[in-house]
C-alpha cells in the first residue's frame, strides 16, 4: 500500500510540474503513473550502479554530481515512456530537483511507521 501510496504522489506532482515547466511535457495523467513507476525502477536499479561508478567525482563535488545524475534518470525515463518529453538537460535538472522536492513534502511517513 506504501508503494502505490508513492507512485500515486509522484504522478500527481509530475503531472503538476508538467503544466508549470515549459520544457516537460506529460500528455495525461496515466503517462505520468506509467512516468513514475518507471522512475522508480530506474532509480531501484540503475541509480545505485551509475553513483557506485561515479563516486570520486560525487565526493570532489561534495555530493552535487547527484544532481547530475538524477537529470539523467529523467532522462533516460523520457526515451521510455512514450507521451513524456523533457526537452533538455537543464529541464530534466529542474524537474527532477522539484519532483524530489515536492514529493518528499507530501509525502511524509507517520511516526508510528
Amino acid at each position: 500500500m506504501n508503494l502505490i501510496l508513492r507512485i500515486i504522489i509522484s504522478a500527481v506532482v509530475a503531472f503538476g510540474l508538467s503544466y508549470i515547466l515549459s520544457g516537460v511535457h506529460i500528455d495525461k495523467f496515466t503517462t505520468a503513473l506509467l512516468v513514475a513507476v518507471v522512475l522508480g525502477i530506474l532509480n531501484a536499479i540503475i541509480k545505485p550502479i551509475i553513483v557506485i561508478l561515479t563516486l570520486p567525482i560525487t565526493i570532489f563535488t561534495f555530493g552535487l554530481f547527484l544532481f547530475v545524475i538524477n537529470a539523467a534518470i529523467i532522462l533516460i525515463a523520457a526515451k521510455f515512456v512514450p507521451g513524456f518529453k523533457v526537452d533538455g538537460f537543464w529541464w530534466a535538472l529542474l524537474f527532477s530537483f522539484l519532483l524530489s522536492l515536492i514529493t518528499s513534502i507530501f509525502y511524509r511517513p507517520s511516526k508510528n511507521e
